[in-house]
C-alpha cells in the first residue's frame, strides 16, 4: 500500500510528539525510584533504612515482571492495528497507575492494605511501561530518515533519562525550597505522583495527534495473522537473541548508575540525600545530553563500534569504578566517577533502540523489540536495586561489582559476533 510521503515537518513533529510522551511515561516510571528513600517508611514501617528500601526495591523489582506481558501486548496493538494507538493507550495507564500511588492511604491508615495497593500501582506502571518502550522506539525508528536513525531514535533515551531528571528536579525543588525533610516524609512525596499523572493527559493529547509510521501503513493490507504474534515473532530466533544479548549488560549498568546511584550514594557512601539528588540530576543532565552526539555518531561510523566500546570498558572499568566510589569522600569525586561510568554506558543507550528495531520486519517490529527487551530487562535492570542491596546486608557488597562486570562481558561476547545492523537494516526494506 503506497501513501503520501511524510514530510519534514511532520516527521519532526511526530519525533517531538513521541519522544515528549516518553518522557512522561518514564517520569511517571522514575518518580518511584527516585521518592523511595521518602515514602518506603510509609507502607513498610520498619526502624531499619535497608529493610526499607529492601521491601520498595522488591515492588519496583515485582513490577518489572509486568513489563514483558506489556511489552506483548502493546507490541502485538502497535504491529496490529498502529504504532500511533498502543503508545496512547499506554500512556493512559501510566496516568491511572500514578493516580493510584498518589491516593493510597499508609500503612498506619488501612494496614496491609497499602503496600498491597501500592503493589497493584506499580503492577499497572510496569504494564504500561513494557509496551512503551517497543512501541517507541519502533516508531522513532521508523520516522527517522536512513541517515539519521542513529541521531533521532537516540532522543528515546534523551527522553527516558529526561524523565528521571524531571523526578529528581522536582525532588530537588521540594527538598531545597518547598517542604521539610519531616514533610516530605509525611505527605510531600505523594506531589510527583500527582505531577505525573497531570503530564500524563498532556502527553495523551499529543499522542493523539501523532502521524503514523509509513512502514506501519505500507503494510496495513497485509495478512492479519502475519502481524504482531508471537508464531510470526518466533521465525526470527536470532534477532531474538540477539535482543536479549545485547541488552543484558547495558541494562544493568543503566539501572546500576542511575536509578539505584542514589540510594547507593545514601546508603554506601553516605553522602545526605540532598547531595546523591544534585549529584544524579548533573549526571544525569549530561548523560543525556551525550546521547544524540553518540547517536549521531553511529550514523558516522557504525552501531558495532560503539556497543564494543561500552562492552571492553565496561568489563574492564566497572569493579575499579564502583570500588572507588564506595570509599570515596569527596562529593565531587562521586560526581566524576559516576560520570565516567555513565560515558561508558552512553556507546550502549545511545543506539540499543534503533539496533533492536533494525533487526526486525516491520509486521512484527514493535513485538520484536519490546518482548525481549523487556523479559530482558526484567530479569537484570529489575533486580539490580534488589540484589546490590541484598548483598549489602550480607556484607558482600563488591560481589555486585563482577556481577555487573560479568553481564556486560556476556553482552561484549554478542556485540563481537553481530553484524553491524546499519549495513543490514531491515528498515531499508520497508
Amino acid at each position: 500500500m503506497n501513501t503520501t510521503p511524510i514530510t519534514t515537518a511532520q516527521r519532526i513533529k511526530a519525533i517531538v510528539g513521541g519522544s515528549i510522551g516518553n518522557l512522561v511515561e518514564w517520569y511517571d516510571w522514575y518518580a518511584y525510584a527516585a521518592f523511595a528513600i521518602y515514602f518506603s517508611n510509609s507502607f513498610f514501617p520498619d526502624s531499619d533504612l535497608n529493610a526499607q528500601l529492601m521491601n520498595t526495591a522488591g515492588i519496583f523489582a515485582v513490577g518489572f515482571l509486568m513489563r514483558p506481558i506489556g511489552g506483548w501486548l502493546f507490541g502485538s496493538i502497535a504491529d496490529k492495528i498502529g504504532r500511533k494507538r498502543a503508545m496512547t493507550l499506554s500512556v493512559l495507564l501510566m496516568s491511572f497507575g500514578s493516580l493510584l500511588i498518589a491516593l493510597t492511604p499508609t500503612y498506619e491508615t488501612i494496614g496491609i492494605l497499602a503496600p498491597i495497593l501500592l503493589l497493584i500501582a506499580r503492577l499497572l506502571q510496569g504494564l504500561s511501561v513494557g509496551g512503551e518502550y517497543g512501541v517507541s522506539a519502533t516508531y522513532l525508528s521508523e520516522m527517522a530518515t536512513e541517515d539519521r536513525r542513529g541521531f533521532y531514535s537516540s532522543f528515546q533515551y534523551v527522553t527516558l533519562i529526561g524523565g528521571q531528571l524531571i523526578a529528581l528536579g522536582i525532588q530537588l525543588v521540594l527538598q531545597k525550597v518547598l517542604l521539610t525533610e519531616a514533610q516530605l516524609e509525611d505527605w510531600g512525596w505523594r506531589i510527583p505522583f500527582i505531577i505525573g499523572a497531570a503530564l500524563s493527559v498532556i502527553a495523551l493529547y499529543l499522542r493523539a495527534n501523532l502521524h503514523e509510521t509509513e512502514a506501519f501503513e505500507n503494510k496495513k493490507d497485509m495478512n492479519e495473522k502475519k502481524k504482531g504474534t508471537i508464531k510470526e515473532l518466533l521465525k526470527h530466533p536470532k534477532a531474538l537473541l540477539t535482543v536479549v544479548g545485547l541488552t543484558l549488560g547495558g541494562t544493568l549498568a543503566f539501572y546500576t548508575y542511575t536509578t539505584y546511584m542514589q540510594k547507593f550514594l545514601v546508603n554506601t557512601v553516605h553522602l545526605t540525600k540532598e547531595q546523591s539528588t544534585l549529584i544524579s540530576f548533573i549526571s544525569l543532565f549530561i548523560f543525556a545530553c551525550l546521547q544524540p552526539v553518540f547517536g549521531g555518531l553511529s550514523d558516522k561510523i557504525g552501531r558495532r563500534p560503539l556497543l564494543l566500546g561500552f562492552g571492553i570498558l565496561g568489563t574492564l572499568c566497572t569493579v575499579p569504578l564502583l570500588t572507588a566510589l564506595s570509599t570515596t569522600t569527596s562529593m565531587w569525586g562521586a560526581f566524576f566517577l559516576i560520570m565516567a561510568a555513565l560515558i561508558i554506558v552512553s556507546g550502549y543507550t545511545s543506539i540499543n533502540a534503533v539496533v533492536k528495531a533494525e533487526l526486525f520486519p516491520s509486521e512484527v517490529r514493535a513485538l520484536g523489540v519490546g518482548l525481549p527487551y523487556a523479559l530482558t530487562v526484567a530479569i537484570f535492570g529489575g533486580t539490580a536495586e534488589y540484589i546490590a542491596l541484598w548483598l549489602k546486608q550480607a556484607d558482600m557488597e563488591s560481589y555486585f561489582y563482577w556481577y555487573i562486570t560479568a553481564c556486560i562481558f556476556f553482552s561484549l561476547v554478542v556485540y563481537v559476533r553481530m553484524k553491524d545492523t546499519k549495513e543490514t537494516s531491515t528498515l531499508n526494506k520497508d
